[in-house]
Order: C-alpha cells, then sequence, then structure tokens
C-alpha cells in the first residue's frame, strides 16, 4: 500500500530520483495526453473533478493509457488523500484496513480518501465484495484500474454502483507530444537532450501507444548517449535492444509488406507468413488492421475448402480486442498458420464477385410469385406464395422448384473446388442441383 499527501515539503526532493515516467505525469487534466472523449468540456469526468463529488469510477484500458495518471490527477485536483493499492499483493484485510483509516480520517480530521487500485480484476469475488460498503456510504473516492473487460471480471454490485470509463489507446501523435514535453520539461530531461527524427520515429513505434513505454525508452535513451546533446536512432536500439524496422505505416513499406504477407498465406508458406507478421508487429502496425485482413483472406483463399478457417479468424480479431497486445500476437499467429496450412479455394469471392456483376449489369428480375411474402392481408389474391413447396416436408429437406428470378435462371455463381472440404460441399451441390433441376428450367442451365 502506498500513500499520498500531494502538499507534502518533501515531495519535490522525492521526484528527482522517481523514473521520468513518474515525474512526467501529467498534474491536471489539461495535461493529459488523449482520452479526448473522457476529458472534454462537459464530459462526466471533468464534472466529478469540477464539482468535487464523491465518485466511484472504474478505467479500463490497454496498458499505458494513463489509469493510474488519471487517478493521481482527480485526487490532486479534488485534495483528496491518495491511497494506491496493488491486487495483485493486496488481501482483504489490506482492504478493510484503508477502509477502516480513511472513516477516521474524516471523522477526526474531516480528510477525504481517494482509495486507488490497480488490476483491480485480479481481486477476487471475496476482496471486490470487501470494498462494497465503503463504495455505497461513500466512505471513500474508489478508482479500479483494469486491463480486462470488467464486465466479465468485476462483481455485478461493484460495477453497478460505479462509473466505466473506457480508455484508448493513444495515437502516434500523442505519442510524439509526451516525447516532446519530456525532452523539455524541468521535471523531465529539461532541454539536455534533442531527439533525432529517425530516432523520435522509432521510439513512437516501439511505444505501441504506451505513454509509460515511450518514456521508459527516451530515459534509457538518454543514459546512453551519455554527455552528446542529441539522442540518435543507434541510441535507442543500443538502450531497448531492439533493432528499426524499416516500415513506414502510411508509405511503401506498409503496402509492400502487407501484400507479401497476404500473398505468403495465399501461397501456402506459413514460415514467409509469420516473417511478414513479425515485421508488421515490431514496427508497431495497428493489430486491428492486420486482424481484419487475416479475416477477409480466410474467406477470400480458402473459403469453403476450410470453413473453420473463418471461425480461427475471426476468434484472432476477437482476441485483439479482448486481451491486446503482446498476448494477442498469439492468436493472430495462430490464424496465420491455419489459413496459410489449410486447402485453398477462391470460389467463394468467385461467386459473390460473379453475382454482383450481374446484379449490375441490370440481371435482376422480379422475385417469383411463389417466394414473395404472403403472411399480410390481400396477398393471396395477388398470387403471392402460391404454389410455394416447404422444403422440410420434402425428402433430404430439398424442394424442386425455381429460386432464382427468370433473369438469373440457370445460372452458376458457385463453382466449388476439388480441394479440401469443398470437394464434399461440391458433392452435396450436384445433388442439390439434380433435385431442383425438377422444376421448369426456361433458363437452359447457363454458367456463369
Amino acid at each position: 500500500m502506498s500513500e499520498t499527501l500531494f502538499d507534502d515539503a518533501g515531495a519535490e526532493a522525492q521526484r528527482a530520483q522517481e523514473p521520468l515516467a513518474v515525474r512526467m505525469r501529467p498534474r491536471t487534466l489539461d495535461e493529459v495526453v488523449g482520452q479526448a472523449h473522457l476529458l472534454g468540456e462537459g464530459s462526466p469526468l471533468r464534472r466529478l473533478v469540477e464539482d468535487d463529488a464523491p465518485m466511484s469510477l472504474f478505467l479500463w484500458g490497454p496498458p499505458g493509457t494513463g489509469k493510474t495518471t488519471l487517478a493521481t490527477v482527480v485526487s490532486r485536483a479534488t485534495r483528496r488523500r491518495f491511497v494506491e493499492l496493488s491486487a495483485v499483493s493486496a488481501g482483504v484485510k489490506d482492504v478493510r484496513a484503508v477502509i477502516d483509516d480513511a472513516r477516521r480520517q474524516m471523522g477526526m480530521r474531516g480528510t477525504r480518501t481517494l482509495l486507488f487500485v490497480d488490476e483491480v480484476h485480479r481481486f477476487s469475488k471475496t476482496q471486490q465484495d470487501a470494498l462494497l460498503p465503503a463504495v455505497e456510504n461513500r466512505w471513500v473516492s474508489f478508482i479500479g484500474a483494469t486491463t480486462e473487460n470488467p464486465f466479465f471480471s468485476v462483481v455485478s454490485p461493484l460495477l453497478s454502483r460505479s462509473l466505466l470509463l473506457t480508455l484508448e489507446s493513444l495515437g502516434d501523435d500523442d505519442v510524439r507530444g509526451v516525447l516532446e514535453r519530456a525532452l523539455t520539461d524541468e521535471r523531465g530531461l529539461a532541454g539536455r537532450h534533442t531527439l533525432a527524427a529517425e530516432a523520435a520515429d522509432q521510439l513512437v513505434r516501439l511505444a505501441g501507444g504506451d505513454a509509460r513505454r515511450s518514456l521508459t525508452y527516451l530515459e534509457a535513451a538518454a543514459l546512453v548517449a551519455g554527455g552528446r546533446t542529441e539522442i540518435t536512432l543507434a541510441d535507442v536500439e543500443r538502450a531497448v535492444d531492439r533493432h528499426a524496422v524499416r516500415y513506414d505505416r502510411t508509405g511503401d513499406q506498409h503496402y509492400d509488406v502487407i501484400s507479401a504477407f497476404i500473398k505468403s498465406m495465399r501461397g501456402s508458406d506459413p514460415d514467409a507468413a509469420l516473417h511478414y507478421l513479425a515485421r508488421m508487429i515490431e514496427a508497431g502496425e495497428d493489430p486491428r488492421f492486420i486482424a481484419r485482413r487475416i479475416v477477409v483472406h480466410a474467406s477470400e483463399d480458402v473459403g469453403m475448402a476450410d470453413p473453420t478457417a473463418l471461425q480461427t479468424a475471426v476468434a484472432a480479431a476477437q482476441a485483439v480486442e479482448l486481451i491486446g497486445m503482446p498476448e494477442a500476437r498469439i492468436n493472430l499467429a495462430q490464424a496465420v498458420i491455419h489459413i496459410a496450412l489449410a486447402p485453398k479455394s477462391n470460389a467463394v469471392v468467385a461467386a459473390i464477385n460473379a453475382a454482383m456483376s450481374d446484379v449490375r449489369k441490370g440481371l435482376a428480375g422480379p422475385v417469383p410469385a411463389h417466394l414473395r411474402e404472403a403472411h399480410y392481408k390481400g396477398a393471396r389474391e395477388l398470387g403471392h406464395g402460391a404454389g410455394y413447396k416447404y422444403a422440410h416436408d420434402h425428402p433430404g429437406g430439398v424442394a424442386a422448384q425455381r429460386y432464382a428470378p427468370d433473369s438469373v435462371a440457370g445460372r452458376e455463381y458457385y463453382i466449388p473446388t476439388t480441394h479440401g472440404a469443398e470437394r464434399r460441399y461440391g458433392e452435396v451441390l450436384q445433388r442439390i442441383k439434380e433435385v431442383l433441376r425438377g422444376a421448369e428450367d426456361p433458363g437452359g442451365g447457363t454458367r456463369r
């Protein structure tokens, strides 16, 4: 447990020994970088601070997005005593001790307490329940920080009594602003160093939207630079032990690498695909962009040859949103390997493209009368639904009747390959077509 009184006279001396990321923590809401959706005029968080109201908050977001920072800023702004517990090491006894002390402080001195619990998702149900009386009776203002979805990791009574605020990863410009402030601010490097453009780009990439990580790396690079004024790319590489990946998220490298990544999956080379995946991850590419491309190509290049490839790809995309990086790299890699090793078929994309091409050409005739909606008054008089055969009443669940409009009757869009599971689907489709062809077929069976 740590406790801070922000009017302590020795605070400045203590701060000089703190890491750069701690020294550069914003002191007011206006200094907080990013999270504009939470900090704008009239936002719930700003109103809580400005009105000095008792509060119970959950801050949910990836590491380095400012959860601890916001808690300390709120404590300063509202002149509350700041007490921090880590859910990794604290138990029920510690929680109750803090609450009891907060009640004493309030009764004896009128001092209000803000209790900040980091990684609150690690608290057991019993530990979270121990917070309920303090939150319910407002003996403390409570802020819990979590990187996990609180709807899964926090007990309902505690969550229902709290305001949930979602933080987002910082953008590149936000991280760059954090670095520039640290270079010049008296609390930071105080103008002793400048940062070469390539070094700044590498720090932004390595940060991955995490402000704390960017400052930690900057401080290490400044130590490597020593007495030299300029911090170079070589200094950053030596400090972080990570070689700069040549990759421009908006230039040729972005398009070339993603193109090679896709073609490697299509070409069934998992090792090459994993290489390009690693290059994008190391360069700080948005993992959601990578996940989207994997999902697309699970259908475009594999399709019905292995329908489970799409399930794996979608699950990987969901994992990116649920757990974030770096852990989600494993889920992305699994999806990449699955798609690379799966049998290939482009029949799905060819089918939808052919169907859309016909529609664009004007081949979109009226829906056959027997398929039209027949449940509203007067529909039967119009002939809607007349002669419709209910598929479940026929052997195999397939009835011999026309489904396509006359304009495309007999046209075949989906042409299965013989690769993987699609061979079986092709055989099934052939048997179905034999039944369907028992209906009148004036279209002549024209293939696309």
